[in-house]
């Protein structure tokens, strides 16, 4: 006799409230349109990896073979667990879509990246205090750099146990990176800073120099954090492809279709990475408060370092573009531009806060790779 058994008759609570938090990203994704790339793929695997007896998330291994595995198993193995190809080949697509020039007109704009990744180190000392081990700490702490690849790389080599609510925490932070900055940027600039008038051109940065710049900072970088290479490398390679001007095919790819494929990819793997006996217990909510205090530590690290800027420069300097140093490409520098027009309308400040925010690229990528550097052999 066949007993046919339905997925309702295995449905419990902790699932049901998962399935609603993947509505709640696909909400967020159609009407809001928070990150919609990113919330509404991860919401639909977040409600697949949630409904029983489906198989989808099972991973291959031991007496699991292909024809049992699940096709989101078989991303979370290869692509996120085992191997972690696909946020490294996130970061090539990356950097083939990002223009350095505003970093490398503005040199001093890496020390304000690095100043907003003072949120990294802030939230890996609140973990470690609240009883997270290092790596867990380590993971936890990256989110603070707002770079969802780099956070999704760093714990799925050293937390992978987590990896589902440190990846969504870090993606959800940069879809509400205009709720989150505005009030932390008024808080610490007096109206009179953030009417400071910058003039809106950077000096013409050369096709030599942008060639020269993925070469010598991936050499450089890799040399000094050896385990950074699989994210500033491949972020400078990419970006190589882009500015060499040799290999527009190649670009165009890694620009479009491959960015494209690898999002689908990673998204719904990050769902599925979410079961509700991976999620449900009271540490996730540490997780997620550690994670919103390493984001705002991070925005007020570079701001304060956009002060001491402001006090010290010769130039007119605007203490506000600081808080572009968080990796929240280009949400950070837009937010930065909108509050600038708002108290002064002649004021463009967006090229200028973009050299910081692409600065926050590499220091997060870095930061990445020295947590890395202390456990990988």
């Amino acid at each position: 006799m066949f007993k046919f058994i339905t997925g309702f008759s295995m449905l419990d609570l902790p699932h049901v409230i998962m399935i609603l938090v993947g509505l709640g990203f696909i909400f967020l994704a159609l009407y809001k349109k928070w990150e919609p790339y990113e919330l509404l793929p991860i919401g639909c695997g977040m409600i697949l990896a949630n409904l029983p007896f489906t198989g989808i998330t099972t991973q291959p291994g031991p007496g699991v073979g292909p024809a049992q595995a699940g096709v989101l198993g078989i991303l979370l193995k290869y692509g996120l667990y085992q191997w972690t190809l696909l946020p490294q080949f996130i970061f090539f697509c990356i950097g083939a879509m990002t223009d350095f020039s505003p970093l490398i007109a503005n040199p001093r704009a890496f020390i304000l990246g690095a100043a907003a990744q003072l949120g990294i180190y802030f939230a890996f000392l609140g973990a470690v205090l609240l009883g997270f081990s290092i790596p867990e700490a380590c993971s936890i702490g990256i989110i603070g750099g707002a770079d969802g690849p780099t956070t999704i790389y760093t714990t799925g080599v050293l937390a992978p146990h987590i990896l589902g609510i440190t990846a969504t925490a870090a993606y959800s932070y940069m879809a509400m990176v205009a709720i989150i900055q505005p009030p932390i940027i008024n808080l610490l600039t007096s109206p009179e800073e953030r009417k400071i008038y910058m003039k809106p051109m950077l000096r013409p940065v050369s096709k030599l120099e942008r060639v020269l710049f993925p070469i010598y900072t991936m050499i450089i970088v890799v040399l000094l954090i050896p385990k950074s290479a699989p994210l500033v490398g491949m972020l400078m390679v990419g970006n190589l492809f882009r500015e060499s001007g040799v290999v527009p095919r190649l670009t165009e790819t890694a620009q479009n279709s491959l960015m494209n494929i690898i999002t689908i990819l990673l998204m719904l793997a990050i769902g599925a990475s979410m079961p509700a006996e991976a999620v449900m217990h009271p540490r996730t909510l540490l997780v997620l408060l550690l994670g919103l205090l390493a984001f705002a530590f991070g925005t007020v690290g570079g701001v304060l370092m956009g002060k001491i800027y402001c006090k010290i420069s010769k130039e007119p300097f605007n203490p506000m573009i600081g808080a572009a140093g968080v990796s929240a490409v280009p949400m950070a520098a837009r937010i930065v531009q909108h509050l600038g027009q708002k108290e002064n309308k002649q004021n463009f400040l967006l090229m200028h806060a973009m050299g910081p925010n692409v600065a926050g690229v590499i220091g997060s990528a870095i930061a990445g790779g020295y947590f890395l550097s202390l456990f990988m052999k």
